[in-house]
């Protein structure tokens, strides 16, 4: 239980930590975790490291991914999943919710909340998932300048900057792009919404000795590949960014369906996790003994 238990709180800066995961052999997996509850099972299933994906964040709250939540409400799930698990968490940072003076207050804020890294994208608002058509890119320039902002504004966090460029200037492009971002300040590379593994092969050629950082997500225009396909093809990260979302919104549609139907959920108790498995994963008899540790209030031995 990390949050209330000081021994177990992580004593170093998340950004150093997700540079020492990053660092270590082989790649480094970010399995998506749209809440806390998401992130303590993806912790108990033995991942070091989390993603927050702005697109699993939106859908949450029954918005769509335009670019048209706050900061301060990705804050509150920053927080929420941080203080659960004490894991170093990637955060999508959108197009940094301005311009420079607002990529650096994001920076601060996303560090304060107990983020890790964050990726800064170079499209233009309204900004849309990677993977749909018609996306509108700032200059290059403009995100450079985004990207150098980050850079001077962190005290630790870990910056990597997402180019969607592939669509519409070509593997060349978004290439130049990424070699302009590295010089600005990025710490890796994220090429979104390549199409090929010969796409991914050139982009690793071309930039030697830079972080990369592959997105594979479902339904996308990626193809499936595994972790250790993406680590053959000298990849360092691997996302899975709306999985989670997706599994517990199809799994929730069953459930409100089969209430609709029988007026009760009892063909869907096989499907559900148990009280037990709920208070396990959330440490409730964790939380209970602390409390019970802790001094009871006495009332002083008073005389008139």
């Amino acid at each position: 239980m990390v949050y209330l238990v000081g021994a177990d709180y992580p004593d170093r800066p998340a950004g150093e930590r997700f540079q020492e995961l990053l660092d270590a052999p082989g790649i480094l997996r970010l399995p998506g975790a749209h809440n806390g509850q998401a992130a303590l099972q993806a912790k108990a299933a033995g991942f070091d490291a989390l993603y927050l994906s702005g697109a699993a964040m939106t859908a949450s709250m029954g918005l769509p991914d335009l670019g048209i939540i706050t900061v301060d409400e990705v804050a509150f799930f920053i927080r929420q999943i941080t203080r659960a698990t004490g894991l170093p968490l990637l955060v999508d940072g959108d197009t940094g919710y301005g311009e420079a003076l607002n990529v650096m207050h994001m920076v601060r804020t996303f560090e304060d909340a107990g983020a890790g890294a964050v990726h800064l994208e170079d499209q233009l608002l309204p900004k849309k998932c990677g993977h749909l058509n018609d996306k509108k890119l700032a200059s290059a320039a403009d995100m450079a300048a985004k990207v150098a902002a980050a850079a001077k504004a962190r005290r630790h966090l870990r910056i990597i900057a997402r180019t969607d460029a592939a669509a519409s200037e070509g593997l060349e492009g978004a290439i130049a792009r990424a070699k302009l971002y590295v010089e600005a300040g990025a710490d890796a590379i994220f090429p979104e919404a390549l199409t090929s593994v010969e796409m991914f092969k050139e982009v690793r050629a071309a930039l030697p000795g830079v972080k990369l950082l592959a997105n594979m997500t479902e339904f996308g225009r990626t193809p499936a590949l595994t972790a250790q396909e993406f680590e053959d093809l000298g990849y360092d990260m691997v996302i899975w960014p709306v999985s989670s979302l997706r599994v517990a919104n199809k799994a929730q549609e069953k459930l409100y369906a089969t209430l609709a139907r029988d007026g009760a959920t009892t063909a869907m108790l096989p499907d559900m996790q148990t009280r037990q498995e709920l208070y396990g994963t959330i440490s409730l008899g964790d939380f209970e003994a602390l409390d019970a540790s802790i001094a009871a209030s006495v009332a002083p031995d008073w005389k008139a």
